[in-house]
């Protein structure tokens, strides 16, 4: 698998464009590396960055990004209401595929040593990269800010872990670094409605997981308890992994409780914004919606979706797209501006629109397209790709009668059984509307194979065998869709026997369907394979295509009795 890393530094600079442009620039320079997302905050004077790539590019675009903020960001005149300690503030390295938190630390470290060496700027490591267990909290390492450094550098204790003994002219310009590593973030800030900085403070308090300081009587301002060794009590909050200060915005004219969930397993975004609005609520206040920073993850909106669908007793079973709908409505993510999760979630950021465009070219047709492409005399799409869309039909039917049945009237305590069905067949129509295309992509493998030189013995050996390589590919992909769509009908027969009675006809056309998928399918399993020279590679394709077909007619049968039981009262 290969390895990629996402980086997010965070600049201190929200304001002015030319120099948010130019860091960009510098980043971008590494052709290796993909910028996804650029976010400014103009009372924060702030930009989080967030960019994507294999380790080694990430790490050269991450020294470039904080070379050209030194070069253009004077700490001694920056002004915001977010905490920072230098032009680059954090940069933190984040494992995304084929690579761990620990072999991101690592790298971390070596891009800390490197920027005090080559650049002169000081740094401390944190989270997964911290030489000392304290400096694991990005807080600790930032503690009193720019203005600190002259003080923290000239204490060994609190010197950064790779910078001078000596504050200088290099430092007072750039300040310093926090450079760590991290498994993935999400920024949430949650609107309130007051303009009582003091009053976002408290509920930040309530909810993060290190809380607040303890005092006499319980009140905000009674002397401070300390236990039995003088250390300070506090008491807890009640999110796990979350951090939270209340702050004021003047470009929304509104405070907000600001939060870091550095463990979104403990903590789920949803779980987050439910258990603010409790605490703003408690005290008197309301949330009026939240503003993601930055990106997420897809599984954090779409677990938030679900979450309130669920709340709502309506089927999990639907498009994507509805899901994450719901997620912003639910949480107001379109509060203070509108929110497209196109340019919000990474995945969708990181793929590849030209490739996408090809891996799906028929997935992504008009139903004429499609069917006119089918018609033409190209060879493909053929049997097999339009077996596979007969199976994605099946579940798609499956799916529509489930869906249909959560929400019938006077069927509201069933809700979760049609859910749990409907989730079901989205999934496999998913996997047969991709089988659509890689039927067709293994038929196109089989002609390149033609187009192979033939001149030596050797070329005509490589072709030979690259020829039965794809050949053998072929015969396994409609196996693939034959177990698909085997996999529709125990969807299909529940849907027949306890679904919705009024749409029992759709659960049998979608049995007539997937067996007709799994027909078509055998066909090609059989074809395909009778094109090898050596046939026994096939032998075990054709004998479990023989055994899904003996299961999908019989399967076939018992949804058309149920559906011929309820057509026949």
């Amino acid at each position: 698998m290969k390895q990629i890393v996402e980086c997010v530094p965070n600049y201190s600079e929200g304001r002015d464009k030319s120099v948010i442009d130019n860091i960009v620039a510098a980043i971008a320079s590494v052709s290796e590396v993909k910028v996804l997302d650029v976010d400014p905050g103009e009372a924060t004077n702030r930009t989080v960055v967030t960019f994507v790539g294999e380790p080694a590019p990430v790490c050269e675009a991450a020294f470039r990004g904080a070379a050209k903020a030194q070069e253009l960001i004077d700490m001694r005149h920056h002004h915001g209401a977010h905490p920072r300690s230098g032009a680059t503030d954090v940069l933190p390295l984040i494992p995304v595929a084929g690579i761990t938190l620990e072999e991101c630390a690592s790298l971390a470290r070596e891009l800390a040593k490197r920027l005090y060496e080559e650049l002169g700027i000081p740094c401390y490591c944190y989270e997964a990269s911290a030489f000392k267990p304290e400096r694991k909290n990005l807080a600790v390492c930032r503690a009193g800010e720019y203005e600190a450094l002259p003080e923290k550098i000239a204490d060994p204790a609190r010197r950064p872990d790779f910078g001078p003994d000596t504050y200088n002219d290099i430092v007072a310009r750039s300040g310093a670094t926090n450079i760590g590593a991290r498994n993935f973030l999400v920024a949430v800030n949650y609107n309130l409605n007051t303009t009582s900085t003091r009053r976002a403070m408290a509920v930040a308090f309530d909810v993060r997981e290190k809380g607040r300081k303890a005092r006499e009587g319980g009140s905000l301002t009674g002397k401070l308890l300390k236990d039995e060794k003088g250390e300070q009590i506090w008491i807890p909050g009640t999110l796990k992994g979350c951090k939270a200060i209340g702050w004021y915005i003047d470009e929304y004219g509104i405070a907000q409780v600001s939060m870091n969930i550095t463990d979104i397993e403990a903590t789920p975004l949803h779980v987050a914004y439910e258990e603010v609005s409790r605490a703003a609520a408690a005290r008197g206040l309301r949330v009026t919606g939240a503003e993601i920073v930055g990106l997420v993850p897809k599984k954090v909106l779409l677990d938030a979706g679900k979450f309130y669908l669920a709340k709502q007793q309506r089927s999990l079973g639907i498009d994507e797209s509805e899901i994450l709908k719901i997620a912003v409505k639910s949480m107001s993510l379109d509060d203070l501006k509108p929110f497209d999760p196109k340019e919000k979630v990474i995945e969708f950021l990181m793929q590849d629109e030209a490739e996408e465009a090809v891996k799906h070219r028929l997935v992504r047709m008009t139903a004429e397209g499609f069917a006119k492409e089918t018609a033409s005399e190209s060879p493909a799409p053929g049997g097999g790709s339009i077996s596979a869309y007969m199976g994605a039909l099946a579940s798609a039917l499956g799916t529509m009668v489930a869906n249909l049945s959560s929400h019938k009237r006077g069927w509201d305590d069933r809700w979760k059984e049609f859910s749990d069905i409907a989730e079901q067949g989205q999934a496999l129509m998913k996997e047969l509307l991709d089988l659509v295309d890689e039927d067709t992509a293994a038929f196109d493998r089989i002609m390149a194979c033609f187009g192979m030189p033939k001149g030596t013995e050797e070329e005509k050996a490589a072709r030979a065998a690259a020829l039965e390589e794809a050949t053998l590919y072929a015969a396994s992909v409609p196996l693939k869709t034959m177990e698909a769509s085997l996999k529709t009908f125990p969807l299909l027969l529940a849907m027949a026997e306890k679904g919705n009675p009024a749409s029992a006809s759709d659960a049998g056309v979608g049995a007539l369907a997937a067996r007709a998928a799994c027909r078509g399918a055998e066909l090609n399993v059989r074809i395909n394979a009778s094109g090898l020279k050596d046939p026994k590679p096939a032998e075990p394709l054709i004998a479990r295509a023989t055994e899904i077909l003996r299961e999908a007619e019989a399967m076939e049968a018992q949804v058309l009795e149920a559906v011929n039981n309820h057509i026949n009262q």
